[in-house]
């Protein structure tokens, strides 16, 4: 794993919180994506290297949805970058790691994403990036 590349946060209106963010962090957000397979719309921060990711729920089916009826708005995923996202998800569960899925999936901010469960990582929520390729 190279780096940090963002923190995800739970929202349960993306709008205020946007709004609060932008205060907070005296930055504006420069970028929104819906990402319909999870069911969530994103706002992402630069911060430094690294990222800020907000995420609302756009139905109530969503996972995002369901982690806030659960534990309430706030810290929901700590993603990492990573070189090869395939290589490290076999490297993982050779070591014991249970993934959420064998295979990465599209994610926002043009990635490919794959999650570890939390149940292998203290309770946090662990999601490898990996930069798409471009032709």
């Amino acid at each position: 794993m190279k780096t940090i590349e963002h923190l995800g946060i739970a929202v349960k209106d993306l709008n205020k919180a946007v709004q609060q963010y932008e205060k907070l962090l005296d930055s504006i957000c420069y970028k929104r994506e819906s990402v319909e397979s999870e069911k969530v719309d994103t706002a992402f921060f630069k911060m430094g290297g690294s990222k800020l990711e907000l995420l609302a729920a756009t139905e109530e089916s969503s996972v995002i949805a369901g982690f806030i009826a659960k534990k309430g708005e706030g810290m929901h995923h700590v993603a990492f970058e990573v070189e090869d996202i395939v290589a490290e998800i076999g490297r993982l569960k050779a070591e014991g790691f249970t993934m959420v899925s064998d295979e990465p999936k599209s994610g926002a901010d043009n990635k490919l994403v794959a999650f570890v469960h939390p149940k292998n990582s203290t309770g946090m929520l662990i999601e490898l990036c990996q930069e798409r390729k471009t032709d």
